[in-house]
C-alpha cells in the first residue's frame, strides 16, 4: 500500500500518554514509541535499539526524565533519537548507534506524529480545535477501538451515512432517512459530504439531545474529510421547517491511524452544539448515554460489518470493484484527492 506520510498521524489522545510511560504504536508500518519528556513535551522515537532490536518500549526513562534507557543493555537515547550513554566499555558511541526519531506534537486533546521526511508543518494538523474547550459535561469520553481492517473501508463508511438506515436503525438513523439530499462539496484538499433530511422521526441519539417526544424532525449531517484519515461529523437535529441555530445536535470527531495495512486504530469522540440545558442529573445521563451509544454503533454494529466486508474482498479470486450507486459520491472524491496527494508526495 502506498502511505501519504507528509502528514500528521494521530497516535493516541493526550490524557493516555501518561507521565513516566512508554507507549508503543503502529503508524503506517513503522514501530514508534512515545513518551512525555520531564518539561511535558512529547517524544517519539522508533520503536527499536540498534543494539540487538530489542523493542525500547521495554525500557525506561533515564534520571533525568527525558532520555530512553533501552531494557535490555542499557544503552540510552535522547528526544533526538541520539545515543546519550553507553555503560560498556569505554562508553564509546558509534555513529549508527542511534535511531530515527519522528516531530510529535499535543494539540486539540491528541498526540499527532508526522511521518514524513519534509519539514512538519504544526499548521497542517486538522482542525479539532472544538475539542480544546470542551465542556466535561457536553461531551462524550474520549476513545479508541482497534479494527482489523483498511483503514480507507472505514472512510468509505463514514463518508456514505446512507448506512446509518440500516446498520443503526433506531440509533442514528431510521426507515425514513435513506431519503436524503447529498451534497459533495471539495474545497482544496478538503471534502466534505453533506446528507439533509427533512421531516423524519427523530433518531434515538438526536431525540435524546432535543425534544425527547418523537416528534417529526429536519436531520443533517455533514462529513469533512482531511487527508489521509481526519474527519469530523456536524451533526443535528431541529424542529420541521425551523432554522438551524434553533437545533441542536453533535460534532463527531472520527480519527483514523492507519497501523498496517489490514489494521486500524479509530479514534473518536462526540461534543454536544448548542446543547439544550437539562437538569444536572438528566445531563449527566446524556453525557453517559451518549458515550454508550457511539461505542455500540462502531463496536458492535460497524466493526462485525467492516470486517466481514474486509474478509470478502480478501478471500476473492479477482480483485474486486464496487459497483458505484448516487451515495457513493464521498468515497469516490476523497479516494480522487488521497490518490492525486500521494502521486504529488512520490514526485517531489
Amino acid at each position: 500500500m502506498a502511505w501519504l506520510r507528509n502528514c500528521w498521524y494521530v497516535a493516541m489522545w493526550a490524557q493516555d500518554l501518561k507521565a513516566g510511560a512508554l507507549e508503543p504504536r503502529t503508524i503506517i508500518g513503522e514501530n514508534i514509541v512515545l513518551y512525555r519528556c520531564a518539561d511535558g513535551s512529547i517524544a517519539a522515537l522508533q520503536n527499536r535499539c540498534p543494539h540487538r532490536f530489542a523493542p525500547l518500549h521495554m525500557g525506561k526513562l533515564g534520571a533525568d526524565g527525558c532520555t530512553l534507557r533501552c531494557g535490555y543493555h542499557g544503552l540510552e537515547f535522547g528526544p533526538d533519537g541520539k545515543c546519550v550513554e553507553n555503560p560498556h566499555g569505554e562508553g564509546r558511541i558509534p555513529p549508527a548507534l542511534a535511531v530515527k526519531s519522528y516531530a510529535a506534537v499535543e494539540k486539540h486533546s491528541l498526540v499527532w506524529v508526522w511521518m514524513g521526511d519534509r519539514a512538519p508543518d504544526e499548521a497542517a494538523i486538522p482542525d479539532y480545535s472544538l475539542l480544546d474547550a470542551a465542556d466535561q459535561s457536553t461531551t462524550s469520553a474520549r476513545d479508541c477501538l482497534q479494527m482489523d481492517v483498511d483503514y480507507r473501508l472505514i472512510v468509505d463508511n463514514l463518508l456514505d451515512l446512507s448506512h446509518v438506515s440500516f446498520l443503526h436503525d433506531g440509533i442514528l438513523g431510521n426507515k425514513e432517512t435513506i431519503r436524503a439530499d447529498i451534497q459533495a462539496d471539495e474545497r482544496g484538499d478538503t471534502l466534505t459530504v453533506s446528507r439533509y433530511m427533512p421531516d423524519v422521526p427523530p433518531p434515538e441519539l438526536f431525540d435524546m439531545l432535543f425534544r425527547r417526544d418523537g416528534r417529526r424532525v429536519d436531520l443533517w449531517a455533514s462529513m469533512r474529510w482531511n487527508a489521509p484519515a481526519c474527519l469530523l461529523n456536524d451533526a443535528g437535529v431541529k424542529a420541521v421547517g425551523d432554522e438551524r441555530r434553533n437545533g441542536t445536535g453533535i460534532f463527531g470527531v472520527h480519527i483514523l491511524t492507519p497501523q498496517t495495512e489490514r489494521s486500524t486504530l479509530y479514534h473518536f469522540a462526540a461534543v454536544r452544539q448548542n446543547p439544550i440545558a437539562f437538569p444536572p442529573d438528566e445531563a449527566q445521563g446524556i453525557a453517559r448515554r451518549l458515550t454508550e451509544l457511539r461505542r455500540y454503533a462502531f463496536a458492535e454494529q460497524d466493526e462485525p460489518m467492516i470486517r466481514a466486508q474486509q474478509a470478502v474482498i480478501d478471500g476473492a479470486a479477482e480483485p474486486l470493484e464496487p459497483v458505484l450507486l448516487p451515495i457513493d459520491v464521498g468515497p469516490v472524491r476523497y479516494k480522487r484527492i488521497l490518490e492525486r496527494l500521494i502521486q504529488q508526495e512520490a514526485l517531489s
